[in-house]
């Protein structure tokens, strides 16, 4: 068997705990990975597992501090977090085993579980409309989480699954009380990290399922350029292979020989995608084998033994190294050459192998992952979708084929900020949805703004003349919104590569839920649908459809306590409160907290999405912070050998004066541009600053519509700085707010007109905002008016 598995299939793994952690018996053994994982075994037979599971692969850690006492009938183990107390040698049971968090004073005893427990991710949201039900996630109110590892298989010497031979209890206790984040980045040191993903995976995905020829794609992606939209990776669906076969071969479903009335030259196709600054992927679905029609299957039959002319299959067998590397090296090695640059496992054909126990999108996962990166200079990833506990070792995740409703964008916040919890930080979720539901352009409008605020950005849908995900083929409005957005995501990108770079050496996703930064604040639990967008923005998105009165859509939205502002006009929020949000399609509530430093590209081309020339930092005030800006290629795995830069950027923050310091970029600066420039757009400030460049006075630009203050500068190790006596002081016209908001009410004229002076006084008067609600809450108008124009004052006075 090992002769054909390849070297770079074979893992160095560290799976036997260190035996300093180590209290082991006739029939227990119990391992303290960490202060607050254990490890509890029980076998009758005394056998125990050594052997790296799918889920854990580095047992061997730090010894963390033990105070152990023991004798011949009990055990007692205390860390600076945990109290194990175990009878020995007795059979596990609640009577016998015990762990007690020990800040909490919560003790877990043998064979409860937790019941609110946080939740963690699930395999596909396949036909899914709205939620569904998640699988156990790391964390839990209760403070602990049980994870059974008892059932699931094992890598042998040659790094190669195979089913366990023991029979035992192997469980994993979890004890981090709230500290969500460090329960994470623990299991990760136990798992593995999840990788830096390339650059264009951080851009906007186009992906259709659609029989496009090489000039229709051709024609599709000149046509994105030309409308100013840009584009990082290029998806091409099932039909770029041949489909329509012959019967006595089965389905078309899976297939591997490009439809060359299709794609005339694939190669100088995916060149020219290439060329466009695009990267793609071909989808996959390898249930059915190598067979007789594919014009690799002579290669792959004579190597596996099967007789060519008979045209019998090959069946696809995960299990055998075998066929595995013929599925590899005669399949998939081949098209690679020919420009492919990675690959969807669109694995739907379940869960059973021909090993027992086996799961093949586990190990479709694993063995594309770690061929992918075969050569160790292209950085490995695979798309597809979630295969359990260890699959945050796998970005990216494909979600499924969602269907095209409003309760299908409103599930997907809650469920890609929660897959934090199993680590599993890159979820791609067909944006616009998959099929059925309904065709609606406000919908389109809403889940594009959603994409950007995801892990990835990947337009998609299914068959059908009338399914569309091009902005220009929806509503004038819709399109606007849509082209601005995917304009942003690209801006973002610098941001959320550095997020990614996080990602790998903190092991914190990128999205996570509130209460990972807020535990002890019993909203964080209660807002599901908001989430942190990277160490820099909280992101409460709108996904429910305008109402036909305000033509508004409405969300509640909780900022922490702290300072917060308005990521794209720089309105101050005061934090440790609820605010009714009343948004036009064009809004998406996005914030930044106190000191958000957030550096962003100013785009020179179309599909850009390279380390910038020109790079925009958006600072807001209100306390100091420092952010460092990760770079390197983008694309290969150079960074390893120390080829990457950093960049820090440092703000100082009073009520009267902000100093923003950029700092010398430290590594290899081959990585980025020799000639770099910096705007620098404080957001949020005074109109009425004053401004000082490396001690001189300087020039600057204020938008007044975003409350920023802009400064370029042409070199690193610059210093600016804002002054203002009252620096963040914002005039915020209520009556203008209330005239637009009543404005663009569909409501009867008579209803609008009590807000003039001349009927209740409401606008264009000298009444204080007290007594304007006092108005409000007696005018006889429309309540959904009564209420937005009370959240307006409501704000005002939250100042």
């Amino acid at each position: 068997m090992e002769t054909y598995i390849e070297k770079h299939f074979k893992m160095d793994f560290k799976p036997m705990a260190n035996e300093g952690a180590v209290f082991q018996g006739a029939c227990y053994r119990i391992a303290f990975l960490t202060s607050r994982i254990v490890r509890l075994e029980y076998s009758l037979t005394g056998c125990f597992e050594d052997r790296p599971s799918q889920t854990f692969w580095y047992r061997e850690q730090e010894v963390p501090a033990l105070s152990v006492k023991e004798d011949e009938h009990i055990l007692e183990v205390v860390t600076d977090h945990l109290r194990l107390k175990y009878l020995k040698e007795q059979p596990f049971s609640g009577d016998t085993l015990s762990i007690e968090l020990k800040y909490s004073c919560q003790i877990w005893r043998y064979g409860t579980e937790e019941q609110t427990n946080l939740g963690g991710t699930a395999r596909t949201l396949d036909a899914v409309d709205g939620a569904l039900k998640l699988e156990k996630g790391l964390n839990s109110r209760e403070g602990y989480v049980i994870i059974d590892d008892s059932k699931s298989l094992v890598f042998n010497e040659a790094s190669w699954l195979e089913p366990r031979t023991t029979n035992s209890t192997d469980l994993y206790f979890f004890g981090y009380g709230t500290a969500y984040k460090e329960c994470i980045a623990d299991y990760c040191k136990l798992t593995g990290r999840t990788q830096l993903l390339p650059r264009y995976a951080l851009g906007n995905w186009w992906s259709r399922y659609w029989e496009y020829s090489d000039t229709e794609l051709e024609g599709l992606m000149n046509r994105f350029e030309s409308e100013g939209i840009p584009l990082s990776v290029c998806i091409i669906d099932m039909d770029w292979h041949n489909v329509n076969i012959d019967p006595k071969y089965g389905s078309g479903w899976t297939g591997y020989t490009w439809n060359k009335n299709l794609f005339k030259d694939p190669k100088a196709f995916m060149t020219w995608l290439h060329d466009k600054g695009l990267r793609t992927s071909l989808n996959l679905h390898p249930a059915d084998g190598i067979r007789g029609h594919e014009d690799c299957y002579e290669s792959v039959a004579k190597y596996m033994g099967v007789d060519v002319s008979s045209e019998q299959p090959v069946p696809f067998d995960i299990s055998s190294p075998k066929f595995m590397k013929a599925y590899f090296e005669k399949v998939h090695h081949p098209l690679e050459d020919e420009g492919v640059d990675f690959w969807w496992i669109d694995w739907q054909q379940g869960t059973n192998s021909s090993m027992k126990g086996l799961d093949p999108l586990y190990f479709l996962n694993h063995l594309h992952y770690y061929d992918l990166g075969r050569d160790g200079s292209k950085r490995p990833f695979t798309f597809s979708r979630w295969p359990g506990l260890g699959g945050h070792r796998y970005p990216i995740g494909f979600s499924g084929d969602t269907v095209v409703t409003w309760d299908s964008l409103a599930y997907q916040p809650y469920f890609t900020s929660t897959a934090a919890n199993v680590a599993y930080g890159w979820w791609s979720h067909d944006i616009g949805g998959h099929f059925m539901g309904i065709d609606d352009s406000e919908l389109y409008a809403r889940w594009v703004q959603y994409g950007v605020f995801s892990p990835i950005n990947r337009l998609h849908t299914s068959k059908g003349i009338f399914n569309r995900r091009e902005p220009w083929r929806h509503s004038h409005e819709a399109y606007e919104v849509a082209k601005s957005f995917l304009n942003l995501r690209h801006q973002l990108v610098p941001y959320i590569y550095t997020m990614s770079y996080r990602n790998m050496t903190e092991s914190l996703p990128f999205i996570t839920p509130m209460y990972f930064e807020h535990p002890h604040d019993g909203k964080a639990y209660e807002y599901k649908d908001q989430y942190y967008y990277g160490s820099e923005l909280m992101v409460a998105p709108f996904t429910a459809p305008r109402s036909k009165v305000l033509n508004r859509t409405f969300k509640e939205v909780w900022l922490p306590r702290g300072q917060w502002f308005d990521f794209f006009t720089g309105e101050a929020y005061r934090g440790d409160n609820i605010y009714a949000m009343y948004g036009k399609l064009e809004e998406i509530p996005v914030f930044a907290k106190a000191g958000a430093i957030v550096p962003m590209a100013k785009l020179e081309q179309t599909n850009q999405i390279d380390n910038p020339e020109h790079l925009e930092l958006v600072v807001f005030g209100g306390a100091s912070n420092s952010f460092t800006m990760y770079e390197d290629d983008g694309i290969s795995r150079e960074y390893e050998a120390g080829h990457s830069v950093l960049t820090t950027f440092d703000l100082e923050a009073s009520d009267t004066k902000l100093i923003f310091k950029i700092n010398e970029p430290v590594g290899d600066l081959n990585v980025i541009p020799v000639n770099r420039q910096y705007t620098v757009k404080f957001r949020g400030v005074a109109s009425d600053c004053e401004c000082f460049l490396n001690g001189e006075e300087s020039d600057f630009n204020y938008d007044v519509v975003t409350r920023t203050l802009s400064v370029t500068v042409d070199s690193t190790d610059s210093i600016i700085e804002v002054r203002h006596q009252d620096l963040y002081h914002q005039e915020i016209d209520v009556d203008q707010l209330i005239f637009e908001l009543v404005q663009d009410a569909t409501i009867i004229m008579d209803e609008k007109q009590r807000f003039e002076h001349w009927s209740y006084g409401i606008l264009g008067t000298n009444l204080s905002l007290e007594e304007k609600m006092m108005r409000v809450l007696a005018m006889p108008v429309n309540d959904e008016v009564r209420r937005a124009v009370l959240a307006i004052l409501t704000k005002a006075l939250m100042k």
